[in-house]
């Protein structure tokens, strides 16, 4: 009840003064509104290459993805932190928001569900994620204990993503299922931040400047456990790897790097393991861990959509299966929609490891089905379009 009470607080005032900002007409401008790094820098780098004259406002909903455009930005262009607690930043959001030509989503924003756009502006969800392994939107099991005003909310923030970039015909049905679209709202451009696949230079640039930063990962097989977030975790999460048992399995040839949520405090003495684990909860750039990973260890995140490009080992390890399946959903059984083994512990993490009992062909077949439209040129064709919407008379 007070959740609710804060939220409509929330959205009448954003709701008032973006009524009010309307009043200024619509600009040459693009707008991105988002909570993450990635998909959203491919866009901004290719726009500033092909209309280097465009007004671009970086609105970002986290410390951590506003303190990066704040550093990577170029500088004619505006940086916004959306939270109300910053009450200039956020009010020259929403000033933003209601003057924007066309504006890029990559995550669900409560206050769409406000706010009513004018016809001429262009609105584009271009996501954070290639696929999709649990369900979310409309086909998120919790729907079930929200209000009928809280589900209404909800669609009514889906039904503004008007335009939605996929990378395949698989995701495609997965936002038609979560978001209620139709197939006329898509856009086959691919994943803009799969386009660093198909960069040989950039990859061997991250590949070195990583091992100038971490000497540790230098001659060595690398381990990647990155992960889903789950809720309940921020205060009490205990990592399900043995780190003892995986150390004293593998030896020192082995390192293992840790990605989990960087919020997350964990149980785990770094210290002591400082010679195996590596722990880089806070590094922005997942895509650029790839690079240096030999094998991915994860659960039920959208990492391996991605990962696949690399057509590298990956071993699912969903300790908590049964149960986050009832919790959240599944879009198809689990087991047969991942390309590599499933363990649910760390001694098969280990014996899958060393007696290399992975499933290369399906790795190459998932790759194909999910990544279809990413073909390293996903930043271009979407930058060409989002040109042609603000510069549409």
């Amino acid at each position: 009840m007070v959740r609710e009470i804060a939220i409509n607080i929330y959205l009448a005032f954003f709701s008032f003064f973006f009524n009010i900002f309307k009043i200024f007409p619509v600009q040459r401008k693009i707008v991105f509104c988002i909570s993450f790094v990635e998909n959203a820098e491919f866009i901004y780098k290719q726009l500033i290459k092909n209309i280097p004259d465009a007004r671009i406002v970086l609105i970002n909903d986290n410390i951590g993805c506003f303190s990066y455009f704040r550093k990577n930005s170029s500088n004619n262009d505006t940086v916004l932190l959306l939270k109300p607690k910053k009450l200039l930043l956020f009010l020259r959001s929403i000033y933003h928001l209601a003057t924007a030509k066309v504006i890029i989503l990559d995550n669900y924003f409560g206050f769409l569900s406000a706010v009513t756009f004018r016809k001429e502006v262009k609105k584009v969800q271009i996501w954070h994620a290639a696929g999709a392994i649990k369900k979310f939107g409309l086909k998120d099991p919790s729907i079930k204990h929200r209000s009928k005003k809280a589900n209404k909310r909800f669609q009514h923030v889906y039904n503004q993503f008007e335009n939605i970039i996929v990378g395949s015909k698989k995701m495609e049905y997965v936002f038609m299922e979560a978001f209620g679209a139709k197939p006329s709202q898509f856009i086959y451009s691919g994943i803009p931040r799969t386009d660093i696949f198909f960069d040989e230079a950039m990859k061997m640039k991250i590949i070195q400047d990583l091992s100038l930063t971490y000497p540790s990962i230098k001659d060595k097989k690398i381990l990647l456990y990155a992960p889903t977030f789950r809720d309940d975790q921020l205060d009490k999460y205990q990592l399900p790897i043995d780190i003892p048992l995986l150390k004293e399995n593998l030896g020192e040839n082995y390192l293992l790097i840790l990605k989990l949520h960087p919020a997350i405090k964990t149980n785990i003495d770094i210290e002591t393991y400082k010679d195996f684990v590596l722990n880089l909860s806070n590094y922005k750039k997942i895509n650029d861990l790839l690079f240096i990973t030999d094998y991915l260890i994860t659960d039920y995140s959208s990492i391996p959509f991605e990962f696949s490009f690399l057509q590298k080992p990956m071993i699912f390890f969903p300790y908590d299966l049964e149960e986050y399946t009832k919790k959240r959903g599944m879009w198809e059984p689990y087991e047969g929609m991942v390309p590599g083994p499933v363990v649910h512990s760390t001694e098969e993490i280990v014996n899958t490891i060393i007696n290399n009992s992975f499933r290369v062909k399906e790795i190459q077949e998932f790759h194909q089905e999910w990544n279809t439209f990413s073909i390293g040129n996903s930043s271009s064709n979407l930058s060409a379009l989002i040109i042609d919407w603000v510069d549409n008379k």
